[in-house]
């Protein structure tokens, strides 16, 4: 069984990263997004919340056969692939600049296991401008993020910002 591990902190999850995760579901029998738990970040919604949005979404996705679950990490990203037991970490790339942070993680966490490759899948034309932290800004300052999240989730954005 192939298994990849999609990591990210996903406040909040975006169509960039669904379209990331219905992608990635082709490349594997199982797809664990891992939710991370970043104490360098103060993220705008819980780590309960987080997942949550995550898992209502899963639905609107079609990932075949492939089982795609939702779990939060701490540890180290390479320790938690080995935990799952996945041969893939699966990084979704926007521009160029996504790359060179990336690029400095793989070798890292080659360094650490080299039996666990990553894969990077471009984000779609339509969906590479967004990022969350964008669309959390528009949110607070009212603006339509309709183009980019789904309706639960630009609710829940409108409630944070109430």
């Amino acid at each position: 069984m192939r298994v990849g591990l999609y990591p990210g902190t996903f406040d909040p999850v975006t169509l960039g990263h669904l379209d990331i995760i219905k992608r990635a579901s082709l490349l594997v029998d199982k797809l664990v997004i891992g939710v991370a738990i970043n104490r360098d970040k103060s993220p705008l919604f819980s780590l309960e919340e987080r997942v949550e949005m995550i898992e209502q979404n899963l639905d609107r996705l079609n990932h075949g056969d492939t089982k795609v679950v939702v779990e939060p990490f701490e540890n180290l990203l390479i320790d938690k692939a080995e935990q799952i037991g996945a041969q893939l970490i699966i990084r979704g790339l926007r521009a160029v600049s996504d790359f060179e942070y990336e690029f400095q993680l793989v070798g890292m966490n080659r360094a650490m296991n080299d039996r666990v490759e990553t894969v990077f899948l471009m984000a779609e034309a339509k969906h590479q401008a967004i990022a969350s932290r964008l669309v959390k800004e528009i949110a607070r300052l009212n603006g339509d993020i309709s183009k980019f999240v789904t309706p639960d989730v630009q609710a829940a954005l409108k409630q944070k910002f109430a």
